[in-house]
């Protein structure tokens, strides 16, 4: 993970319109969000694994659900997620035939992978399109 400068850190937002406004631009809400914050991802790369700029927000007003919820900007960081080749062979509970014809996605082997410094450039020119688009 590396943390990126940005000027749109600690800005608020109405959650409906910061969506409407980064959609357009790639963005997407990251499935890992909970009631009081969450991410906006955008992928970068996909060859060797996964490389997303993030963007962390939480609510100010509220939960994520509620209509009109603000939310404030959070330092924007370059992710990365390495991923083994192959299917998943770990023997978890439920994994019988059913289960493993149906995820045969395998585990990452890196969450939190080291970001190639090639997409450095990518990522300073997505945060100055964003800071064009909301600021």
């Amino acid at each position: 993970m590396i943390a990126l400068p940005s000027r749109i850190e600690g800005t608020t937002f109405k959650l409906k319109k910061l969506q409407e406004d980064i959609k357009p631009l790639g963005y997407v809400l990251g499935g890992n969000w909970d009631y009081d914050h969450g991410y906006f991802d955008y992928k970068i790369d996909e060859s060797d694994g996964y490389v997303f700029l993030r963007i962390p927000f939480k609510t100010i007003d509220g939960e994520l659900e509620q209509k009109g919820v603000s939310v404030e900007i959070g330092q924007l960081f370059l992710l990365a997620h390495e991923y083994q080749g192959g299917i998943d062979n770990e023997d978890t509970p439920g994994s019988g035939i059913l289960v493993s014809s149906i995820n045969q996605f395998a585990a990452p082997v890196d969450k939190d992978g080291e970001v190639p410094a090639k997409f450095m450039p990518v990522a300073h020119n997505l945060i100055s399109e964003l800071e064009l688009t909301l600021l």
